[in-house]
């Protein structure tokens, strides 16, 4: 099987073709050729779909109830069941590995430590120890877990919120780089530099770009070279971390269970039955998930281990869901990119469901120019203004992490904080300097969802229906990540 950047390799090409030679196609607005220079050389470039990127895998949006259906025995009730649409995206196939996440460390080392940069590279280590505990010998697993060879396709662990969502970004740049690169519209840079490395923001903002080869994009009215644009397929959206509705809909994978429009069976799990059960009667009795199966057991009887993982596992342990995705009910627990609110599922919208927006613009001059690049390579971003935004009818503000929930608008009583909010902030009721002692909780706009099972907890937790939560700069032996991107376009792939 051929490897699949082959295929956005191969995409990537056709959409650069000039169009020499090719049939005119005509405006159904105007009447006017397309890609034609006498005409002022509107371009519209050959274009299929969007290409499956690198380890991911396409999922098939669609409604379903999203949230708990069966007791909730910790009786947190955070996930009361609503009916929602999930759009079609793309996951990755599994938990991102060890040796995924050495490989990032190993660029950022190779171009910021150089440039005395040595903090961007730290602040990207997991903690290692994470696996300590007070009456537990872990050490092994503090030294070893990440570098260690056997390891390799074991889930990262010890990462932060933040330093996942860090590497979807670094990993956006590398995909796109790598398209490009193919393609022969940017050169191969064999030392890249701290302020200068390929990013995609900056491709995409900066004419100049530096990496730029001879063998560029032109305008077809007047000959100048460009950089591709959205507009030209050929570079794919953002890696990034799921919302938690696309989560729990890819983790439940009821397109497995449906006839037509008909659910023939509502999951609980990322399978049908039990825990312990299967569709293979050979398998009955035996855990399709690495969970820990009781008080003291976590891998079961020598000679027939079962689940066979006292700690994480391979990734590609276990039954895969009907999508194709694995351990989506166990091994690591996995972080989201929604903002917890214990009753956000009253909150969100019915289409999409998420929260965490906070909207960002890239940051221009007086001119009108973006501005260059900051010490780390990245282009300067900035909130939308909010002054912009007061005629709006679908946001006001750049920052909805608290939306209904925590702003001036769902306050019980507005004119008591009134006096100690700034005019910039509106999330002022999230800050702790602003309550009166004893009256806050870890619930803030800094705690993320995480989902799934994991090795160290009991089998309740491997329902995708679960729901927890820890501050986005801290992380633990059970949590993990994996990324997501968007479908542009149809719900479906075509044929």
């Amino acid at each position: 099987m051929k490897p699949q950047r082959t295929i956005i390799v191969v995409c990537a090409l056709l959409s650069a073709l000039v169009f020499t030679g090719c049939k005119k196609e005509y405006s159904k607005t105007t009447g006017w050729a397309y890609n034609y220079a006498k005409n002022g050389g509107f371009e519209v470039r050959p274009y299929q779909e969007q290409i499956t990127g690198p380890g991911l895998v396409f999922i098939e949006g669609g409604r379903f109830d999203m949230g708990r259906v069966e007791e909730d025995v910790m009786k947190d009730w955070d996930n009361v069941p609503r009916t929602v649409t999930v759009s079609s995206f793309y996951m990755d196939e599994t938990e991102v590995r060890n040796i995924d996440y050495l490989e990032y460390l190993y660029w950022l080392n190779r171009v910021f430590v150089p440039a005395d940069f040595v903090s961007v590279y730290n602040n990207a280590l997991p903690d290692t120890t994470v696996w300590r505990e007070r009456l537990s010998y872990n050490e092994p697993y503090v030294e070893g877990y990440l570098r260690y060879p056997d390891f390799r396709e074991f889930p990262v662990v010890g990462v932060s919120w933040t330093q996942a969502m860090n590497y979807c970004t670094w990993r956006t740049d590398r995909v796109n780089e790598q398209i490009l690169i193919d393609a022969g519209l940017i050169n191969m840079t064999n030392e890249p530099t701290a302020e200068g490395y390929f990013s995609t923001d900056a491709y995409l903002s900066y004419a100049d770009y530096e990496q730029n080869s001879d063998k560029r994009l032109q305008y077809i009215a007047t000959g100048e070279e460009r950089n591709a644009r959205m507009e030209d397929g050929i570079l794919l959206p953002r890696y990034r971390l799921p919302t938690e509705a696309e989560w729990e809909y890819a983790a439940l994978a009821e397109i497995g269970n449906t006839l037509d429009e008909r659910v023939l069976d509502r999951r609980n799990y990322p399978w049908n039955g039990k825990v312990t059960r299967t569709d293979d009667k050979k398998y009955y009795g035996d855990f399709v998930a690495n969970t820990r199966r009781g008080r003291g057991d976590y891998m079961g009887v020598a000679g027939h281990l079962n689940d066979a993982a006292e700690y994480t596992n391979n990734v590609y342990s276990y039954w895969p869901n009907d999508y194709g995705l694995y351990n989506m009910g166990g091994n690591v627990a996995e972080w989201v990119m929604d903002v917890y609110r214990q009753m956000s599922s009253e909150d969100v919208s019915e289409l999409n469901p998420f929260r965490g927006n906070v909207y960002m613009t890239k940051k221009v001059d007086d001119e009108g120019a973006i501005e260059e690049r900051d010490s780390v390579g990245n282009v300067p971003m900035v909130p939308v203004s909010d002054f912009k935004n007061d005629r709006r009818r679908n946001y006001r503000s750049a920052d909805n992490r608290n939306y209904l929930d925590g702003d001036w608008a769902s306050s019980l009583d507005p004119e008591q904080w009134k006096n100690k909010a700034s005019n910039e902030s509106t999330n002022a009721m999230y800050d702790k300097s602003n309550y009166p002692a004893g009256t806050y909780s870890l619930v803030s706009d800094n705690a993320r969802v995480y989902k799934g099972g994991d090795w160290q907890h009991i089998q309740y937790y491997a329902s995708p229906r679960t729901r927890r939560f820890l501050d986005q700069d801290e992380s633990t032996a059970y949590i993990g990540f994996r990324c997501a991107m968007s479908r542009m376009g149809t719900s479906t792939k075509k044929k």
